[in-house]
């Protein structure tokens, strides 16, 4: 694992997604509307597929996710499908469940893994590109791609996702080619000694925790990911007794309760994506283009604390 690896990785983003929108019309996932639906895995993939089980529920959709790990979940029976996530085809818990249904549910493996089938009925492919620098970054966007056309063939909640897929792309290229004027602001402020926390809303939550992995994962500092109405319950205490540090991807009812405790306490936070009416206490906000589209954001903004995460890595 290099940081120069890392950052090429994530500069080949907007490329591999214009690919991946072209590819979409041919995707058809084996699985029924009036199936239930079993999303699993674990770390990234994990987090994009409680993304899409919360929007699935959302769309009428009977689906889950479940981290790979679990001793038990819904029993394998003919009107489940179990969709098992492993970028690299290697995960030994997801191929474990996967294996516990095979035979009795519909089994479906995606992975980024080129030539390597899982043990599913069928297996597909994220399409995301060799990640040269051995992290899981393009293979979490193109999941979450990839369960949304699950979404749309199930539900019908997303007929426009290859022209998001190609705005996400494009916002994601506009934040590469400027982020000489955005990322030396948002590494200094993100740069506290007790680490940085990020928060999103409950719809892209994933994102503030795949935030944070990549910050643990990369240049191995502490950090982790919170709901932004939860942040209120569980993650507030924090900002009494640390120099607290934050990232928000803004779009909750609940952002302006959250910059407020950190306002009263004397926190620093960045914001990403469009603030609220009425807050300014952000130390800056990095914005991109159609950062006002749920689904936009939801696919480009992970792209920040990533570029922050490889700039750190440098660094060291």
């Amino acid at each position: 694992m290099e940081p120069a690896l890392f950052e090429s990785d994530l500069e080949a983003k907007p490329q591999w997604l214009h690919a991946l929108a072209d590819h979409l019309a041919t995707v058809e996932w084996p699985i029924a509307r009036g199936q239930r639906v079993l999303l699993t895995g674990m770390g990234s993939s994990y987090f994009a597929a409680d993304t899409a089980a919360r929007r699935l529920r959302r769309a009428g959709i009977s689906a889950v996710a479940e981290l790979a790990s679990v001793e038990g979940s819904w029993p394998p029976a003919p009107d489940l499908a179990v969709v098992g996530i492993s970028a690299n085809g290697g995960s030994t818990e997801t191929l474990g469940l996967l294996q516990s249904h095979h035979g009795a549910s519909t089994t479906v493996g995606l992975t980024n893994s080129p030539d390597k089938d899982l043990p599913a009925h069928h297996t597909l492919r994220m399409r995301a590109g060799p990640e040269v620098s051995g992290v899981s970054c393009r293979s979490y966007l193109h999941t979450l791609v990839l369960l949304l056309q699950l979404e749309q063939q199930l539900a019908g909640t997303v007929h426009d996702l290859s022209q998001k897929v190609v705005a996400a792309a494009d916002a994601a290229e506009q934040l590469l080619a400027t982020r000489s004027q955005w990322l030396p602001e948002v590494t200094h402020h993100l740069d506290g000694p007790n680490g940085a926390w990020l928060m999103a809303p409950a719809e892209r939550y994933g994102n503030a925790l795949q935030g944070a992995l990549m910050m643990r994962e990369t240049p191995r500092r502490p950090a982790d990911g919170c709901e932004t109405g939860d942040w209120n319950h569980v993650d507030v205490y924090l900002t009494k007794s640390l120099d607290y540090r934050a990232l928000m991807f803004t779009g909750s009812r609940f952002d302006h309760a959250a910059a407020n405790w950190m306002h009263e306490r004397g926190s620093t936070f960045v914001a990403v994506g469009p603030p609220a009416e009425g807050m300014h206490d952000a130390a800056f906000v990095v914005r991109y283009p159609d950062d006002h589209d749920p689904l936009v954001a939801l696919l480009t903004e992970v792209l920040v604390p990533e570029l922050v995460s490889a700039a750190w890595w440098a660094q060291q």
